[in-house]
């Protein structure tokens, strides 16, 4: 049996622009949650409707969802708010291949939607170039997700990041920016902010080293 890659015979959602993209519904910023865990970290996951979800991590890490939508939709539905999946769209890909990733990202979040899941956007873009399709599908207005991980490594990669923001901020007029990462302070503005995961995981380490040197100490 050939596996079905595409999704096509599960829905078919109204696309905008030359490429089809599917329109993603615009959300506010009310009741969202303050505590954002990776997708890899979903299943496993406890208290699941005061979390959202993101997927900032490799795409090997979310492509299950892709390959089978219907479970991991039922994994997520029980979660407050998830963001687009972040396909990647780095800058030596392949055109083509950028654009599929937008495809596949507007995909799986209308048709998550579609179910009663709370989505918000999220945008990603590559060179100037892209800019003709990256923003195709977003809703104006609403709220989105951006991630500056591995966006500001040199003066080059900051200055693209920049200049990608700018044109987001023109085109979308968003109303809240969910931010992963580093934020630059040209971009700190109505921005709420996600802590990398890595953070998360050196703030417990802190936190454990500290209170074995508290008992050890506590002994002599």
């Amino acid at each position: 049996m050939v596996e079905r890659l595409d999704n096509f015979e599960k829905a078919i959602f109204a696309g905008e622009g030359q490429y089809d993209i599917p329109l993603l519904l615009p959300e506010t910023a009310d009741g969202l949650p303050t505590e954002w865990i990776p997708f890899n970290y979903a299943a496993s996951s406890t208290a699941r409707r005061d979390k959202g979800v993101h997927f900032f991590l490799d795409d090997y890490q979310f492509f299950r969802c892709w390959r089978d939508p219907e479970r991991y939709t039922k994994l997520l539905s029980g979660f407050g708010c998830v963001l687009a999946p972040d396909f990647s769209t780095y800058v030596d890909m392949p055109m083509a291949a950028q654009i599929y990733s937008h495809y596949r990202k507007h995909w799986l979040g209308a048709y998550w939607q579609m179910h009663g899941i709370r989505v918000i956007p999220t945008i990603s873009w590559s060179t100037p170039e892209s800019y003709e399709w990256c923003f195709t599908g977003e809703p104006v207005g609403g709220v989105v997700a951006v991630s500056s991980v591995g966006c500001l490594r040199d003066k080059e990669a900051t200055r693209r990041f920049l200049q990608g923001y700018d044109e987001m901020a023109r085109r979308l007029d968003p109303s809240w920016v969910v931010f992963y990462g580093l934020v630059p302070r040209e971009c700190d503005w109505n921005v709420i902010r996600i802590p990398p995961h890595q953070d998360k995981i050196a703030e417990r380490r802190k936190r454990k080293w500290a209170a074995e040197e508290a008992a050890a100490d506590s002994e002599k």
